[in-house]
């Protein structure tokens, strides 16, 4: 099979795993390519997420490396055997792979939280905010801006077909900012006083009251994996999404989401906070 030319994030993943667990105890490319019955280029590939690896491949590499951590070893052999088609790979070739990205990586996270400051999060936008949003693509996007409002309305179904723990902690300010003037804006406030009560979802407000805290200026979008080990953060940058995966990073990820929530209004002082503010663009 001919390598992949464009790895997803997960793909990419499972190789970085493999890599991992691989130098962790000092085990040779040589070596390894050896014992597993294939060659170094093969073994490249396979730690750059443009071949995949069969669960027995991935088994006699994790022996051999001594990897012995059953639960980290199941979430692995299950990132092997999944090679089904998605309903996000039909947006392959239409938007930028980055973004489709982002569809898979909520699809197999266990749990989901964001941090915001400057709008609501994708997977609370009304169409009309999302049509606003996207009114702000620079130039060289505005071609693709209906497929992306598309592709954002339709990983909203996340909700209804996958349901699970989501939690947004959104600044006073993402609250307030008016993308496509206030109706719009009130409207999507509504919404997400609506999308509050839905089970399992968490919406919790920073208020302007709250002094800077830790996280403040960034947009982070973490993403629980079966393990630890297999959490994702996602960044909003001006030139797209960046996916963090080093144990250092998500150490500190980690830790941001910890103290926002210290910091953040309880669910239910959300709403109310939420309801007082719709009075202003009601």
């Amino acid at each position: 099979m001919p390598p992949r030319l464009s790895p997803t994030v997960r793909q990419q993943r499972l190789g970085i795993e493999l890599r991992r667990i691989r130098e962790r105890v000092g085990v040779t490319p040589k070596s390894l390519a050896a014992t597993i019955g294939t060659d170094l280029p093969k073994i490249s590939q396979m730690e750059n997420g443009k071949s995949g690896i069969s669960a027995e491949r991935l088994r006699i590499w994790a022996r051999t490396c001594g990897c012995e951590d059953g639960p980290y070893l199941d979430a692995l052999l299950a990132m092997t055997q999944d090679r089904r088609k998605y309903w996000w790979d039909g947006y392959r070739g239409r938007l930028p792979n980055a973004i489709i990205d982002i569809a898979e990586m909520e699809h197999h996270a266990s749990s989901l939280s964001i941090l915001n400051s400057t709008f609501i999060p994708g997977l609370l936008q009304t169409p009309e905010y999302a049509t606003a949003v996207f009114e702000r693509l620079p130039p060289q996007y505005r071609q693709e801006a209906d497929v992306r409002k598309a592709f954002r309305i339709r990983r909203q179904q996340i909700f209804v077909d996958h349901p699970k723990p989501y939690s947004a902690f959104l600044h006073e300010s993402a609250l307030r900012m008016q993308f496509g003037g206030p109706d719009v804006l009130a409207d999507q406030l509504r919404s997400l006083l609506d999308n509050s009560e839905r089970p399992g979802v968490e919406i919790r407000v920073i208020p302007f009251s709250v002094p800077t805290y830790t996280g403040s200026g960034e947009s982070l979008y973490l993403a629980r994996g079966p393990v630890p080990e297999l959490d994702t953060v996602q960044i909003d940058l001006s030139h797209g999404p960046k996916f963090v995966h080093t144990q250092a990073e998500l150490a500190s990820y980690r830790r941001i989401k910890e103290e926002t929530a210290a910091i953040s209004l309880a669910p239910e002082e959300s709403r109310d906070f939420i309801r007082a503010l719709l009075k202003d663009f009601a």
